[in-house]
């Protein structure tokens, strides 16, 4: 697996909260779009804290699998 961790997410910007967190202060989530060597993603209440990176490959069946879930 290629996927990655990023230590610092606060050193990107750009970040976007993912259509698919909730409107509640709890569960958010922060992806970075057009990012060279992947998906950043972040937990958005540690902004200073590590994004995981996911290949876009990964990421799409990721977003795809949550898609075909729906109910």
């Amino acid at each position: 697996m290629t996927d990655r961790t990023i230590s610092n997410a606060a050193k990107l910007s750009g970040w976007r909260k993912s259509s698919h967190s909730g409107n509640e202060a709890g569960s958010c989530l922060e992806v970075l779009d057009h990012h060279p060597a992947g998906v950043p993603v972040r937990d958005s209440k540690v902004p200073h804290g590590p994004a995981l990176m996911f290949s876009a490959a990964n990421w799409s069946a990721f977003v795809a699998a949550l898609k075909e879930s729906r109910p």
